[in-house]
């Protein structure tokens, strides 16, 4: 059994539309390059055949693993996230006690972090570092470059 994550439901629905492409179009995609590498004559020379045939046996690999993600997915109910503490899909307002900055993020799963969105992992040190204190809470995290003191200044869904 693969590793159970929690998914919000866009990033849930981001992982299907994915390996319906993979699945559809890619496996198309790969049986034409199959094909047109067949026709041209002996297989046991011909590059591309073994180059098609490789790809072909790449995309099967992904298009499993994908499958057993969505299956070990766990579709987190965001109205039942209590905001209380810091949890997955909790959105924090910290300040770095070192420089004032104020930052904003929301704590997902590993796969759907993206910074560009300030969505961090629960699995990273921030993230890490912030589960479970609660607003007040001032929260010491080691990163690369040492340790910093963030306080939760608020904590929303």
């Amino acid at each position: 059994m693969g590793k159970v994550a929690y998914y919000t439901e866009e990033g849930l629905s981001k992982l299907k539309a994915e390996l319906n492409e993979l699945k559809g179009r890619g496996r198309t995609s790969i049986a034409h390059q199959i094909a047109e590498a067949r026709d041209k004559g002996d297989l046991s020379e011909n590059a591309e055949y073994d180059a098609a045939k490789d790809a072909q046996g790449m995309l099967e690999l992904k298009i499993s693993k994908l499958e057993e993600v969505i299956a070990n997915a766990r579709l987190i109910d965001e109205s039942t996230i209590d905001i209380s503490k810091v949890s997955v899909l909790s959105t924090v307002r910290i300040k770095n006690k070192r420089n004032g900055a104020m930052l904003e993020y929301m704590l997902v799963s590993e796969e759907e972090a993206d910074l560009k969105q300030n969505k961090i992992s629960v699995q990273s040190p921030i993230g890490k570092g912030l589960l479970g204190k609660k607003a007040g809470d001032i929260a010491e995290i080691s990163i690369p470059a040492g340790k910093i003191e963030f306080e939760i200044l608020e904590i929303s869904r």
